[in-house]
């Protein structure tokens, strides 16, 4: 097995992305058809759900992405543990476009170019001898994209702010919910591709301690003449993500301190060592909290520093500040070894991951166009649920054999000694069709501690679902 450094500065390329431009190319206006139907579909429903009236009444008139096309550059190629191959790229639109949105009450806003860029992970798998060769190819980013908006001169006031921030936040909250990590993208290829195959579990846990802060607030102190007459010192405290997960983990607040020490350890599951730890440094005020700075490492550059404490300089509106953040961190990997999670609990560390895959389902009996499907998950006080499924005249489903092809992912912080089963139900709207209890003890008995089965739920029905336990293990 290669060591901790060996994966981190694997490299299989940098290959030419020449072929892949060309196709995207020759393929763009028909992805311009389909994404502005996606777009239309999916962020409609985003703005009246997400959004304060009257801007939940937005909706798109016109959608055209225009003619310049997505590029791509800076391809590395890996092979991953399934047998599959990951391909990392850069993605940069510049795109000139004709993007209208209408609602009640509100002045129409009109988007002539957006700016998106991003890193790109795509793992292509599982691969065969059958053509075509890759079963599914499953797209996201590493970490959230740049996004930006330039509206047409009627609607210069989106420009000031609100409406630009609202609408970017449902369309980024569309790409994380579908394709920023730990979230992929699932494209298949073969329509009979298997799920199991296909899925990629987050690789480890990457164990954040931060240790103290330096010189914190001093550039605000000094251009906040308030702040300096009453010689101000800032009540400090830092919120961390990672690839902008949500919520973020917060540190306690030390007060009246330009030079803090927390020493403050969180544990964050890892899908890719690119993965970005977003470090946000706030001063903890009555009305409203003050940006300190925010730093930022990659988990790959954390933990090549082997356990060593790293400075991160904090930047402040896109400026350098004197203020430091001191930062270390170790890395455990996911095992098919259940030792971790045979013990003590502890809530603030993960010893190990439950993942619950659900595939499809078959033989479902009933009338096609009453058939409202899904499949819901609980363990514990744990319960999930995947999206509801109904027939569409004409589509390429069959509602009685629907794929879900969903994972749900519980970390573990203690000993699973005598924990529940995992629940597997079959629903028909709101209604429960069969049921089946899976004991962790057959999963745990099963090879590499993964029970990927067909449960037959009643009468013939079949849910096809796994249950995969992985334990920790501290990497040197």
């Amino acid at each position: 097995m290669a060591s901790l450094v060996e994966t981190l500065t694997a490299s299989g390329g940098p290959e030419s992305a020449g072929f892949l431009n060309d196709l995207v190319g020759h393929l763009w206006p028909n992805i311009c058809v389909a994404g502005g139907a996606m777009i239309k579909q999916i962020a409609e429903p985003m703005f009246a759900q997400m959004l304060p009236a009257p801007l939940n009444t937005l909706h798109f008139a016109k959608i055209d992405l225009g003619v310049q096309p997505m590029t791509f550059s800076n391809v590395d190629v890996h092979k991953v543990d399934n047998g599959g191959i990951k391909l990392d790229l850069d993605v940069d639109w510049d795109g000139n476009c004709d993007i209208e949105m209408d609602g009640k009450m509100i002045p129409k806003v009109g988007v002539e170019h957006v700016k998106l860029s991003g890193r790109l992970s795509i793992l292509l798998c599982p691969i065969t001898n059958v053509i075509p060769l890759i079963g599914a190819a499953q797209v996201s980013f590493i970490n959230p994209p740049y996004l930006k908006f330039n509206y047409t001169d009627g609607a210069n006031i989106a420009n000031l702010g609100f409406i630009d921030s609202c609408v970017r936040k449902v369309v980024q909250s569309i790409i994380a919910g579908m394709a920023v990590l730990p979230n992929r993208f699932l494209v298949k290829l073969d329509p009979f591709n298997d799920y199991f195959k296909t899925y990629q579990l987050p690789v480890g846990v990457v164990r954040l301690t931060i240790e103290s802060g330096s010189n914190f607030g001093e550039e605000l102190k000094s251009k906040n003449i308030f702040k300096k007459l009453v010689h101000d010192v800032p009540d400090c405290y830092v919120t961390t993500s990672l690839s902008g997960e949500t919520p973020g983990w917060k540190t306690a607040t030390v007060k009246d301190n330009h030079h803090p020490e927390w020493n403050e350890t969180r544990d964050f599951i890892v899908s890719d060592h690119d993965q970005l730890l977003a470090l946000d440094v706030k001063d903890s005020d009555t009305a409203s909290d003050d940006d300190i700075g925010l730093a930022t490492i990659t988990v790959k550059n954390l933990l090549l520093a082997h356990g060593q404490k790293q400075d991160l300089t904090l930047m402040h509106k896109g400026e350098e500040t004197a203020g430091k953040l001191t930062v270390s961190g170790k890395y455990y990997q996911f095992i098919p070894d259940a030792t971790s999670i045979i013990g003590e609990e502890n809530p603030a560390e993960i010893k190990g991951l439950l993942a619950v895959l659900v595939a499809a389902v078959k033989n479902l009996k009933g009338a096609r166009e009453q058939l409202k499907p899904s499949v819901a998950i609980t363990w514990g006080t744990h319960k999930f649920q995947t999206v509801v499924k109904c027939d569409v005249p004409g589509g390429a489903e069959d509602i009685q054999n629907p794929h879900f092809d969903n994972t749900f992912r519980i970390p573990l912080s203690g000993s699973i000694e005598g924990a529940a089963p995992v629940r597997i139900a079959l629903m028909d709207g709101k209604n429960e069709i069969g049921a089946v209890e899976v004991p962790l003890e057959e999963v745990l008995a099963s090879e590499n501690l993964a029970l990927l089965k067909e449960f037959d739920v009643g009468s013939g029905q079949i849910v096809k679902a796994g249950v995969v336990i992985r334990g920790t293990k501290l990497v040197e």
